[in-house]
């Protein structure tokens, strides 16, 4: 992440997200699958790296295999051909987009971490510190309900983060600027569409 700072002084917190160029692999309709998608790939490899059906099709289009495939239904037919290339400029500035991405794994957490629980008291001879205190009800019913908060796999999960707006779009590099924090580490792998909604977050 980084800033962006506006004439008037205003800062605005961006995210940096590399974003094509990405190749069409392929296209699927609804005469032959039953639904209008399109299969994008990121990142060449060797073929060394990738599996025999992978590195098979892509020769076919005249590409090399990819690292991330990735098929976005649609709900048209698209309007592009197998093997085109994707860049940055297909977003514009303003736009709204969903990312998609796995959050960072953070192991096995505890309620404060995790929940965002308050501690105990430090002194006294306090025993309740960091620990998640009672967890059950009384004689009724007798037992834990599911779904209580409490300690456990923390991370790791895809997460989807709706309505970030486009700030801006460096063609010459094939960066795109989106206002916000998305999902996951530095580096790691997200997926940018069309907002669904369309509704601009306030604050």
């Amino acid at each position: 992440m980084t800033q962006l700072f506006a004439d008037d002084g205003t800062v605005t917190p961006v995210t940096v997200v590399e974003a094509g160029p990405c190749t069409v692999m392929q296209l699927r309709t609804q005469d032959s699958d039953g639904y209008d998608a399109i299969q994008i790939g990121f990142e060449d490899v060797r073929d060394k790296v990738s599996n025999k059906p992978q590195v098979e099709a892509a020769k076919k289009i005249g590409t090399a295999p990819k690292r991330f495939l990735r098929e976005q239904r649609l709900s048209a037919p698209a309007e592009v051909e197998v093997g085109q290339s994707l860049t940055v400029e297909l977003f514009e500035e303003g736009a709204l987009v969903d990312v998609v991405g796995t959050t960072k794994g953070r192991g096995f957490a505890g309620t404060i971490k995790r929940h965002g629980f308050s501690r105990g008291p430090k002194t006294h001879g306090s025993m309740n510190y960091r620990r998640p205190g009672s967890i059950g009800c009384s004689a009724y019913p007798g037992r834990v309900f599911k779904g209580k908060r409490m300690s456990g796999h923390y991370g790791a999960k895809r997460k989807t983060v709706k309505n970030l707006e486009v700030i801006r779009v460096d063609a010459a590099r094939n960066l795109l600027l989106i206002k916000g924090s998305v999902p996951g580490y530095n580096g790691s792998f997200v997926q940018i569409q069309t907002a669904r909604t369309g509704v601009v977050k306030k604050g």
